[in-house]
């Protein structure tokens, strides 16, 4: 009888460890959540997304993982000090969402794993060696792809057909917004629009420029180009263009939702939920060197309907039509 009792625990046992195979197990995980913008009380589409995806994994937040964030509420000079506090704090794993915050955590450490969502070119920006083999101690995902500079030029276009200047925000000293402004010079010649090319290399620099690209200019409009420089900047684009009447255009969706006209871009939302996976990878023994950054597979256009009222402007029916969100 005994034996058949000890039989009957050890099968109990082996099936309970089939059963959880795949699922997370032993102490709750830490993992450092570093962003550059303000942490909102209501949760950002894309933290949502990431929550999403980690519950969709199997982990509870407060009992399987325990997640800490910092934020540096758009003032990039605190980033290195938030990195620092989530090495610190020896958490299992960094989130790091924005180039930025990917850059400020790379110099934190070079032992944590540190899965990075960007909206700019990984490895033009350093922040890897290559797509397929990252090297180091960083992986994730990037929502650059070749092409995307001159689509936003020509979606721009589209909104407003009477533009013939565009200003065109970027910063020389990334050699990705380097490829991105030819991308955008070669739109303009398509459409009969001429660019105006504003480089800035810093805060003072950006400042300076708003001013100087609506006087005695019109019509025009700005489109900026995102890097670890001017990602930090959108928000203050979005106030300017609204209160100045100029119709604008970024990459990320944050953007359109902050004021500004359009944006268009990948999904972030969705690889926030992805980069879950690549986390929970992480956490199971991969190595973010042998991890590829991966690419967006989908994309949306935001257009703020309420920001178009505001300028006079009338989104033609063809473009409605294809956007995937507009902000009322």
């Amino acid at each position: 009888m005994r034996l058949i009792g000890l039989a009957v625990i050890l099968a109990f046992n082996l099936l309970a460890a089939l059963g959880a195979e795949g699922q997370p197990t032993g102490k709750a995980v830490r993992i450092g959540y570093l962003l550059l913008p303000p942490l909102a009380e209501k949760p950002s589409v894309e933290r949502q997304a990431f929550l999403q995806g980690l519950r969709e994994l199997g982990y509870n937040e407060g009992r399987d993982i325990i997640i800490e964030y910092q934020s540096a509420a758009w003032n990039r000079e605190l980033l290195p000090d938030l990195a620092a506090e989530l090495v610190a704090r020896k958490v299992d794993v960094i989130l790091a969402a924005g180039p930025q915050a990917t850059q400020a955590a790379r110099e934190a450490t070079k032992t944590i794993p540190i899965v990075m969502v960007v909206e700019v070119d990984p490895i033009e920006s350093g922040l890897v060696a290559s797509l397929s083999r990252p090297g180091a101690n960083v992986t994730g995902f990037s929502a650059n792809l070749p092409g995307l500079g001159g689509k936003r030029l020509e979606l721009l276009h589209e909104a407003v057909p009477s533009l013939s200047h565009i200003a065109v925000i970027w910063s020389p000293s990334n050699p990705a917004a380097t490829s991105e402004w030819r991308e955008t010079q070669a739109a303009a010649r398509s459409l009969g629009v001429t660019v105006e090319s504003v480089e800035v290399r810093g805060a003072n620099d950006f400042v300076a420029a708003l001013p100087k690209i609506v006087r005695g200019r019109s019509p025009v409009a700005i489109l900026m180009i995102e890097d670890t420089l001017t990602y930090a900047y959108r928000p203050i684009l979005a106030e300017f263009t609204l209160k100045n009447r100029v119709p604008a255009m970024v990459a990320g969706m944050a953007f359109a939702e902050a004021g500004g006209l359009m944006s268009y871009g990948a999904r972030m939302s969705d690889l926030f939920r992805r980069a879950a996976h690549q986390v929970d990878k992480v956490l199971r023994g991969a190595k973010p060197e042998d991890l590829p950054v991966e690419q967006p597979t989908k994309f949306e256009l935001v257009i703020n309907l309420k920001t178009a009222k505001a300028l006079g402007l009338t989104i033609p029916q063809s473009l409605l039509v294809r956007a995937d969100e507009l902000i009322q």
